[in-house]
């Protein structure tokens, strides 16, 4: 019987897909790489596949209790892996790739609940159907093990950052700005790697843009640079206990979703839009910038991943935070490394 992958020179060798749909729920992000022991990963294809707004709706309602959710996950899942499929479709035929070629998949699902206080982490994925729609062989469940073992499943990405951005002799900090905010601290004097997530970014920013601009993302920052920062609101919404919580610590939208924001601004009715997008971006930047103050102040650099990089105003209040936080820090995206940001959660 002939084999079905070529024989690399150590078993886990070869080339794989990632898949990554974060909290944003906008789409999925896919990367083609090749993995060599002892070279560096190389990005072969990348492609995003956007998400119908009636997926999306779909997925942002089952973040809540409802009605027969069972079924309604179901259908969902598999609707979610059709657009997988679909990614990786693109892929293939990017990096004109074979089937065969194609080690495996790795796609750890949809979060719609995360909750490893109460010892479980949900994910939608129907990885068996993924496997039929594109004939490669898929690895899934990435979080549930160490959610058993105590841990919180979340943030995936530290061992992977340190293996690819970490630096003998200088500590750096790996900021994903995706739905929520999440750093990697990797020291420069060999120390544990850390990571764990700070708080809301694109999740509230999103919800607000498309709240009062009816679209899906503030594109460039450019409705919260027509406002101005509101110091009390800020405070309210800084005022949360995750806040000030120990790592490790990871959050979702369980908490932070428009029904908490709304219910921070109750006293702040008067507010225009554009204020309270400005402070959602400080919000972001600051959460942020006291972590990495507290866990990792000699770090000279942090580099930002995930689609906040793509976000100008929101980068340039993160370094102003770091300043204000006593943090003598450059702020690059991971381009400057050279990886490009989208495709960083993917890999």
């Amino acid at each position: 019987m002939p084999q079905r992958h070529p024989q690399p020179a150590h078993p886990a060798d070869g080339i794989y897909f990632g898949l990554m749909s974060g909290t944003s729920m906008d789409g999925v992000d896919g990367v083609a790489v090749r993995f060599e022991t002892g070279r560096a990963p190389v990005v072969l294809a990348e492609a995003f596949v956007g998400f119908a707004q009636s997926l999306r709706d779909a997925l942002f309602a089952l973040q809540q209790p409802g009605d027969n959710e069972i079924d309604r996950e179901s259908v969902a899942a598999n609707a979610l892996v059709a657009r997988y499929a679909v990614c990786c479709h693109e892929l293939q035929r990017t990096a004109g790739l074979s089937r065969d070629e194609v080690r495996a998949i790795g796609v750890h699902g949809q979060t719609v609940r995360h909750r490893p206080e109460r010892g479980y982490t949900r994910q939608l994925n129907n990885p068996a159907l993924l496997a039929e729609l594109a004939h490669i062989d898929v690895i899934a469940d990435f979080r549930s093990r160490d959610v058993a073992a105590g841990g919180h499943g979340a943030p995936l990405a530290p061992a992977f950052h340190a293996t690819i951005f970490g630096a003998p002799g200088e500590t750096r900090v790996v900021c994903n700005l995706g739905g929520i905010s999440n750093i990697t601290i990797l020291p420069g004097d060999g120390g544990d790697v850390r990571g764990f997530d700070c708080g809301p970014a694109n999740a509230l920013l999103d919800a607000w843009a498309t709240r009062h601009l009816g679209k899906p993302y503030d594109d460039g920052g450019k409705f919260a640079a027509r406002g101005t920062v509101h110091a009390p609101l800020l405070d309210a919404l800084l005022d949360e206990p995750y806040f000030a919580a120990p790592p490790p610590k990871s959050t979702g939208r369980d908490l932070f979703n428009p029904a908490w924001l709304d219910a921070k601004l109750a006293g702040f009715a008067q507010l225009a839009p554009e204020h309270v997008q400005a402070t959602l971006t400080a919000l972001t930047a600051v959460s942020v910038a006291r972590e990495v103050a507290q866990h990792a102040a000699d770090c000279k650099a942090v580099f930002v991943c995930g689609g906040g990089a793509r976000n100008p105003v929101l980068l340039a209040a993160l370094a102003n935070a770091l300043r204000e936080a006593g943090v003598p820090a450059t702020v690059e995206t991971t381009a400057a490394l050279g990886v490009p940001p989208q495709q960083v959660e993917a890999l």
